[in-house]
């Protein structure tokens, strides 16, 4: 039982947990926009007085394309506004978090006889034993 508490407290579960309720209260949100603005916006400049009207039949099975518009106009607003409000700041958070450090100074130079790397305060290389200018 201890295993499956320390599961549940995991900041991972917990945080997802508060995702999920979050964006299906969002998605109602936006459902509702969908369906009680959005469509019978499109649906004026259009001519149609609701999309979830239009419907087709063929071999006594009905069709509901209105319905499926009304669901993928939905998930367009919803996609996108996940996507603006959630998805790009955080990549420019995380961008912003992990900047690459900058590369550090070199602490060593080539010998200009023998191109072995030596330190920079060195006068005379360990290698080739000539003079190096400082």
């Amino acid at each position: 039982m201890a295993g499956f508490k320390d599961f549940l407290l995991r900041g991972n579960v917990v945080d997802l947990a508060v995702g999920v309720v979050i964006g299906a209260a969002f998605g109602g949100v936006v459902t509702a926009f969908t369906k009680d603005l959005l469509t019978p916006l499109i649906a004026a400049i259009a001519g149609k007085p609701d999309f979830s009207a239009i419907v087709f039949e063929l071999n006594g099975s009905k069709f509901l394309v209105g319905d499926f518009i009304n669901a993928i106009v939905s998930f367009l607003l919803v996609a996108t506004a996940v996507y603006y409000f959630v998805v790009l700041p955080m990549n420019t958070l995380m961008a912003k978090v992990n900047k690459p450090a900058p590369p550090a100074a070199p602490t060593t130079k080539p010998c200009p006889e023998c191109l072995s790397e030596i330190p920079l305060a060195a006068k005379k290389c360990a290698f080739c034993t000539s003079a190096v200018a400082a």
